[in-house]
């Protein structure tokens, strides 16, 4: 695992402490977490056996980092948030929200605050890691601009006061939605947040 920095910028007010498995380098690449392309599953075109290896590779990663980060921070236990995918909730189908219930059941197992359902989008955006038009995919939704989370996700207010890991799949630089994310939390009245993607795109 590796500790980062995201920086302060448009979307962001403060900087922030980041955490990372490993460098996304490319769907098929050597070394490269392929089992996040398989839970995004944008099209819920996976067999459930593809899908039930991808749920325990990430088992495995959550479990060796998440408790290391706590550790690093000086913290007992942190309240573990989830940045939500790209369109509304009743978009996708349950094997589409898989990354979502990995991390669930992995922070529950090891003892951690679970508030992955704290922030729930309600209003489609554009999915940012599709790079060209995909036949029968209406990728619909403006793209990342600041304030977008909190217009278009429903946010619990009992986020005030918690130190919030937030955790996402694939972090890239320069896209914003994870600082846009982070943001919202901040002027939600959160305490600290911490951010931890599995995967991070190094530009």
């Amino acid at each position: 695992m590796y500790r980062f920095r995201i920086l302060a910028n448009d979307y962001l007010s403060i900087s922030v402490d980041a955490f990372y498995h490993v460098e996304y380098t490319g769907m098929g690449k050597p070394g490269n977490p392929d089992y996040l392309n398989v839970l995004k599953n944008t099209f819920n075109d996976f067999p459930d056996r593809k899908l039930n290896f991808a749920v325990h590779q990430l088992q495995i990663v959550l479990r060796e980092d998440i408790p290391q980060i706590c550790r690093i921070l000086g913290l007992d236990t942190m309240t573990v948030c989830v940045v939500p995918r790209a369109k509304a909730e009743n978009f996708y189908h349950p094997n589409q929200q898989l990354f979502r219930a990995t991390v669930q059941k992995v922070i529950r197992e090891k003892g951690f605050v679970d508030r992955t359902d704290y922030i729930r989008r309600h209003t489609n955006t554009r999915t940012t890691h599709l790079r060209y038009p995909v036949k029968g995919y209406n990728n619909d939704g403006p793209e990342p601009y600041p304030g977008i989370t909190e217009e278009t996700c429903a946010i619990s207010p009992n986020v005030k006061a918690m130190n919030i890991l937030l955790v996402d799949d694939i972090y890239t630089p320069g896209v914003n939605i994870d600082e846009d994310c982070i943001n919202a939390l901040l002027k939600m009245g959160a305490k600290t947040v911490t951010f931890y993607a599995v995967g991070t795109v190094n530009r």
